[in-house]
C-alpha cells in the first residue's frame, strides 16, 4: 500500500508567506499613518518609500495593492475629508479651507471635492453645521468612499 509522506513542518511555508505579508501590511501602515500625520504637506514618494522599507515604485504598487487606491488618491481623499469637516464646523471661506488641507487650487479642490463627495463645496456647506453626535458615528455617515458605494450620506 502506498504511504504518503508528510513534508517536515507542517504548513511552515504557507505561514511564513502570511508573516511576510503582514510586515509588508505593516509597513504599508506606518507609511500611511505618516500620511494622515502630513495631510496637508506635498505627497513626498522617496520618504514613503524609505518608511516602508521598499523603492519609489514598489512603495506606490504595494499601496495600491494593500488599500486599493494610489497614495496620490488616498492623500487627496484624506484631504476632502478633513476639508468636509471644516466646511461645516467652521465660517472660513472655502478658498482658505483648499489651501489649509493642502491643495494649491482652488480649482482642483473644487474638482477633487465634486469628484469625491458628489456635490461642491459650497453645496455641501449648504447642508448646514454638523449635527451633535458622537464623531464616531458622523465620520462614518459622511466618509467618502473610494471603493464605488454610495457617495457621502445626506445624514448629518
Amino acid at each position: 500500500m502506498g504511504r504518503t509522506r508528510r513534508r517536515r513542518g507542517g504548513h511552515q511555508g504557507a505561514a511564513s508567506v502570511s508573516r511576510a505579508v503582514e510586515e509588508t501590511n505593516r509597513r504599508m501602515l506606518r507609511a500611511r499613518d505618516a500620511m494622515d500625520r502630513a495631510y496637508a504637506e506635498p505627497l513626498d514618494i522617496p520618504a514613503l518609500a524609505r518608511i516602508a522599507h521598499v523603492s519609489e515604485a514598489h512603495f506606490i504598487r504595494t499601496f495600491r495593492a494593500t488599500f486599493g487606491e494610489t497614495p496620490h488618491r488616498y492623500l487627496q481623499r484624506r484631504r476632502v475629508e478633513r476639508a468636509m469637516f471644516l466646511l461645516r464646523a467652521t465660517e472660513r471661506s472655502v478658498t482658505d479651507i483648499c489651501l489649509d488641507v493642502g491643495f494649491n487650487s482652488l480649482g482642483t479642490f473644487s474638482r477633487s471635492f465634486q469628484e469625491i463627495v458628489g456635490e461642491g463645496p459650497t453645496s455641501y456647506r449648504a447642508r448646514g453645521p454638523i449635527e451633535p453626535v458622537p464623531t464616531c458615528f458622523a465620520m462614518a455617515w459622511t466618509r467618502p468612499s473610494s471603493f464605488g458605494e454610495d457617495r457621502a450620506r445626506n445624514i448629518v
